[in-house]
């Protein structure tokens, strides 16, 4: 966890309070109070107040508020909150914090001093060694006890960063290793089972990959038209020549037909890798419908007779169809039928007209990876990765034993994925019982043999699991509610959601506004606890982030537009002000550049700058006296 403290101004403060394991945001400017507070999601329980700029935006990776009525001179305050994932890559855990200002916020440097401060803790939750590898920023260690590291970074700086904070590190393990973390539940859990998650690292170790027989599937709906279906061809391409010898594959290509590369699954070798290719550039081509059961069955069909590598199926499309549910519960019936020689089914959803639950809850089923692209500029990278991570399988399943130990074992999703070499596996859930102390893990390698990897089991005290856990809970519990349509399950979303101030689909985030010279501190401390609201209060909604259910009709009319590309809405108010003055000159000079020009200015040039405009005013009154008192004449 990586707690910021920056001191601008004397007169604007910015401190870091305790977060009490809630995410979102709270400012205070003067008498004034904003915060931010999850609630369920019910009719007129929400001010429209029509702009998105007057509440503010959340996105996957943009959060931004606007405050009005910031009075000149009022100290402000302002703590945020936020939880994200842990990048994996080559053995080495990496986070990246925004922690970028830009330089026309810092005061003048002869005036105010400006302090830096980062505190760092790592609770790797590992009994191994943490290996720090690169940091952005200097740091300084402060303290070494087990597992658990700490880290300080404090000094007196000409300007505020201008980089976001970069932290690596790695845990020595020669080979696969992992653990079981373990919390009781509390009176607040919206269930009254301790929760559990089971963590495996593939290690440093050589293990040898799975040979593959692969089939990826392509949506080629009229949506996918232009940039969508240019950088999906590049990824399958780049993701062709990532295969081996040894391997096999199959392409194909869906919208209201089916076309296949080949009849049946070519091995691997340069001739079929460049066929396969021209293959792309002729037949990747916008048009038509939607039709994910048929490719579905079709790649099924393929795989049943692999006999010598691991079956798994891509499934990549921007679309929601009306015969998900089915589609689920045939391939679940299916995946049964064939017990472990099963293939995989992976999904990646591109944009936010598909279904993301669907795919998610599809991958779950099929013990394969899910992922998306909600930008058009991400699509490439995100499905090299997803890929990667789901064709480097080095274990496959996967079992538990602590299964026969427990009386109530529930793992959050509905299978427990294969272990890649280019990715941590991290399964969660609920029990009733008393966990071992240790717990063996069982699967098979890729030459078939058995392995089990003993996992010791620890009772958490410091980390705070369930803030951990909760966006993938969410997600997963989301995707079975939406399956199963159950609504106790939706209750316990809602409830999991505003305990932990993580947005859901039946819930959302908006901004409490507060009058702090009139409501009275304790009774607004007692309607916050209830989520009711005050009287000098007002709720203010914030926009994005919900991705819905699919938009059917969208995918029908074959819309383009379901991907996020949209900029924050404070540049176009920008531009729409100072296009008054002249809309040519607005894109290349406006207030925003007039106020960078100025801060870079030092005293002399200031001065300059201001004589050359009163010379100017002076001529401009010349002028103007000319043409009044002379009437314009010559003489």
């Amino acid at each position: 966890m990586v707690g910021a403290l920056h001191h601008a101004q004397p007169r604007v403060r910015r401190a870091y309070r305790r977060a009490h394991g809630r995410e979102g945001a709270e400012v205070t400017i003067g008498r004034r109070s904003y915060n931010t507070q999850v609630i369920e999601v019910e009719d007129n329980t929400v001010e429209n107040h029509g702009q998105i700029q007057s509440g503010g935006l959340l996105k996957p990776q943009l959060f931004f508020l606007t405050m009005p009525q910031v009075e000149g001179g009022a100290d402000l305050y302002a703590t945020f909150r936020w939880s994200q994932k842990l990048l994996y890559d080559n053995g080495r855990f990496s986070v990246d914090i925004p922690f970028r200002f830009p330089y026309f916020v810092n005061p003048l440097p002869k005036v105010f001093m400006k302090r830096e401060k980062i505190q760092l803790t790592v609770n790797s939750g590992f009994s191994k060694e943490v290996l720090l590898q690169g940091t952005s920023h200097p740091l300084k260690e402060k303290g070494r006890q087990g597992d658990k590291l700490s880290f300080l970074h404090e000094a007196v700086v000409e300007n505020w960063s201008s980089k976001d904070f970069n932290f690596s590190y790695s845990v020595y393990s020669a080979d696969l290793s992992g653990g079981v973390l373990v919390q009781p539940a509390t009176l607040r859990d919206y269930d009254d089972r301790d929760s559990f998650c089971i963590f495996l690292l593939p290690g440093s170790g050589n293990r040898k990959v799975f040979r593959k027989a692969v089939v990826f599937i392509v949506d080629t709906s009229g949506s996918m038209q232009g940039k969508p279906l240019e950088n999906v061809k590049n990824a399958v391409s780049s993701a062709l020549s990532e295969l081996v010898q040894g391997d096999y594959f199959n392409i194909i290509t869906f919208n209201d037909e089916l076309h296949s590369f080949s009849s049946c699954l070519e091995q691997v070798n340069e001739k079929a890798i460049a066929s396969a290719t021209d293959w792309m550039n002729s037949n990747f081509v916008a048009e038509g419908g939607t039709d994910i059961m048929h490719s579905l069955s079709e790649a099924m069909a393929l795989l049943s007779s692999v006999h010598d590598a691991l079956p798994q199926i891509y499934l990549m499309t921007d679309g929601s169809v009306d015969d998900e549910h089915n589609v689920c519960q045939t391939m679940k019936t299916e995946i049964i039928n064939r017990g472990s020689k099963s293939p995989r089914i992976s999904t990646f959803g591109l944009g936010s007209h598909c279904n993301h639950y669907f795919l998610r809850m599809l991958a779950s089923i099929g013990k394969g990876h899910y992922d998306a692209a909600l930008e058009t500029a991400s699509i490439e990278s995100r499905v090299l990765k997803w890929f990667g991570s789901a064709s480097s399988t080095i274990v496959a399943n996967i079992s538990i034993d602590a299964i026969t130990c427990l009386d109530d074992f529930e793992v959050d999703s509905e299978h427990i994925p294969d272990i890649s070499a280019k990715s941590p596996l991290c399964v969660s859930g609920k029990f009733h019982g008393k966990f071992p102390d240790t717990v063996i893990a069982k699967g098979y390698l890729a030459d078939m043999k058995e392995i089990s990897i003993e996992l010791k089991v620890q009772h958490l005290k410091e980390i705070p699991l369930d803030k951990v856990l909760a966006t993938q809970q969410i997600s997963l519990l989301t995707s079975k509610a939406w399956l199963s349509a159950d609504k106790q399950l939706e209750r316990k979303v809602i409830k999991l959601s505003i305990q932990n101030s993580v947005p859901s689909e039946y819930t959302e985030m908006v901004l409490l506004q507060t009058n702090l010279d009139k409501a009275d501190a304790k009774q607004k401390v007692k309607q916050k606890l209830k989520g009711q609201k005050g009287r000098d209060e007002t709720r203010i909604p914030l926009h994005g982030l919900k991705l819905g259910f699919g938009d059917r009709d969208a995918t029908r009319q074959n819309l383009t537009t379901g991907f996020g590309d949209e900029r924050p809405p404070e540049k176009s108010v920008i531009m729409r002000k100072a296009s008054g003055c002249c809309s040519q000159l607005a894109d290349c000079f406006c207030c925003m550049c007039c106020i960078k020009a100025c801060n870079r200015m030092n005293d002399q040039c200031a001065i300059v700058m201001a004589q050359i405009c009163a010379a100017l005013s002076c001529l401009g009154c010349y002028e103007c006296c000319s043409e009044v008192c002379c009437g314009g004449s010559e003489s």
